[in-house]
């Protein structure tokens, strides 16, 4: 075999061992997903997850399904508005029954941080922060 056959075949190999994919065994895997949705605003008060907040809280109910016995209870969320592009924080705090699946209800502070109270209605968009 000639020198450059065995520095060929080394190359291939060691090449084959980087390119190899590394096992994720233990990584816990986080969806990050923006959902779009309607954004609402109501008068607060106890919420499903068990707390009393007022309308100056920068909070937001979920829709049933995602809210899922309050599994995302004191959670931070990301908010846009996608008309104007306004952003705002708020935590999770309440249960929206009646929103659809990426529907939210805001505060009234945290729904004028994106939009005027008199507009009733927003469109947003929205996901969970790390």
């Amino acid at each position: 075999m000639s020198p450059y056959t065995v520095l060929f075949f080394l190359f291939a190999l060691a090449f084959t061992a980087f390119a190899s994919p590394v096992g994720t065994e233990g990584a816990a895997l986080v969806e990050k997903r923006s959902r779009t949705g309607r954004g609402t605003w109501f008068n607060v008060g106890l919420g499903a997850c068990g707390k009393t907040n007022k309308d100056s809280d920068k909070i937001i109910a979920i829709s049933s399904n995602i809210y899922a016995n309050g599994a995302h209870c004191d959670e931070k969320v990301k908010i846009k508005n996608t008309a104007n592009g306004k952003t705002a924080t708020a935590t999770v705090r309440d249960e929206c029954p009646s929103c659809g699946s990426n529907d939210i209800d805001m505060s009234p502070s945290l729904f004028e941080e994106l939009g005027d109270l008199d507009t009733g209605v927003l469109t947003v968009s929205w996901d969970f922060t790390d």
